[in-house]
C-alpha cells in the first residue's frame, strides 16, 4: 500500500558521539531508527534523514542479532541515506508531515541545545504535523516551545527514558541532566512503565516512547496519526 498524499517524515539523529568525558562512544541507537522506519516503510510513508551536524552520524546499539537492524544495516540504500544526512539547520520544516527524534545517549548533549530542532518542532506542530520521539529522543522536547513561549510538553502525557532506567545503566552522573525529571519540570505528565518494558504514548499530535523496546509502538502510533489525517 502506498500513501502518496502523506509528506515525508523527517527522522533526526544525534551527531554527538561521546558519553560526556568518559571516553565511551555513543550516538543514535540503531533499533530506534530501524523499527519505526520499518513501520512507516510498510505503510508506504516516505522517510528522510537529518542530523544535527549533517553527514554520517555516530551509531550506538549496533545489534545485528536484531533481524530488523540486520535487514536495514545490510541494505545499501538505507546505509547510503544514513551516511549523508542533511544538516537539520538546512531543512525546511514545511516539507514534512512529521518529525521524529531517534534516541541514543548522544542526543542528551546536542538535541536540547539545537535551535534548529526547536524551530522544526514548533513549525511542524503548529502547522498540524506530528512530533514524535523515543527513549532519549525526547531530549529534543525539553527546550521546545510554542509561539506563545509555553513548553510544548506542558500538560501533555509523555513517555521518555526514565530516571530509574538511567540509574539502571549507570549513567545518571554522566548525562548532563535526567531526562524524565527535566520533562516533568517543563510540565509534562510522565507516563512511566516498568523498567525496560514497551511503552508508547500519543497525546494529540505528540507521540513519545520510553525506551528502545518502545520504538515499534512509536512508529505505529505515528503511522496511525498520519494515515488518519490523509483524505
Amino acid at each position: 500500500m502506498t500513501t502518496p498524499a502523506i509528506k515525508p517524515v523527517l527522522f533526526v539523529l544525534t551527531s554527538h558521539g561521546a558519553k560526556g568525558d568518559t571516553g565511551q562512544p555513543t550516538g543514535y541507537f540503531l533499533g530506534e531508527v530501524t523499527h519505526p522506519f520499518a513501520v512507516l516503510q510498510g505503510a508506504g510513508i516516505p522517510v528522510e534523514f537529518a542530523s544535527i551536524a549533517g553527514g554520517e552520524p555516530p551509531v550506538d546499539g549496533l545489534d545485528l542479532a536484531d533481524p530488523v537492524n540486520a535487514k536495514y544495516w545490510n541494505d545499501p540504500a538505507f546505509r547510503s541515506a544514513l551516511s549523508s544526512t542533511r544538516r537539520l539547520d538546512d531543512i525546511d520544516p514545511a516539507n514534512y508531515s512529521a518529525i521524529f527524534f531517534a534516541g541514543g545517549h548522544g542526543t542528551m548533549w546536542d538535541f536540547p541545545q539545537s535551535a534548529a530542532a526547536q524551530r522544526a518542532i514548533r513549525d511542524i506542530y503548529e502547522h498540524g504535523g506530528v512530533v514524535a520521539a523515543v527513549c532519549h529522543g525526547p531530549s529534543a522536547l525539553v527546550n521546545a516551545t510554542l509561539s506563545d513561549g509555553s513548553p510544548l510538553v506542558a500538560g501533555k502525557r509523555v513517555a521518555a527514558f526514565t530516571d530509574a532506567e538511567e540509574h539502571a545503566v549507570g549513567l545518571e552522573h554522566v548525562v548532563p541532566f535526567l531526562l524524565s525529571k527535566t520533562l516533568a519540570e517543563r510540565g509534562a505528565i510522565l507516563q512511566d512503565a516498568p523498567t525496560f518494558s514497551a511503552n508508547s504514548v500519543a497525546d494529540g499530535r505528540l507521540v513519545t516512547g520510553q525506551n528502545p523496546q518502545s520504538a515499534t509502538g512509536v512508529g505505529e502510533k505515528l503511522r496511525d496519526l498520519l494515515q488518519a489525517k490523509t483524505p
